[in-house]
């Protein structure tokens, strides 16, 4: 049997309340989240205060402590 590096990605459950920081894609910025179902995810810019509810969609790459958010630039 052949042996290869492989990614591994997992959905990743989102907690209300969790800050969190998307780096890449059209969603990049801070976000508080406010719900989690089974398929959406509810999450709100703590700048505009603006609510969206999507598909699940994100996968947790890395969890940073003392980080500063939301992001000033």
């Amino acid at each position: 049997m052949a042996l290869y590096t492989v990614t591994l990605f997992k959905q990743y459950d989102f907690q209300p309340g969790e800050k969190i920081t998307l780096t890449s894609g059209p969603r990049k910025g801070d976000w508080l989240v406010k719900e989690q179902t089974a398929g959406k995810v509810t999450l709100k810019c703590p700048i505009s205060g603006r609510e969206f509810t999507w598909n699940r969609f994100c996968y947790m790459v890395e969890k940073l402590e003392n980080e500063e958010w939301p992001h000033k630039d």
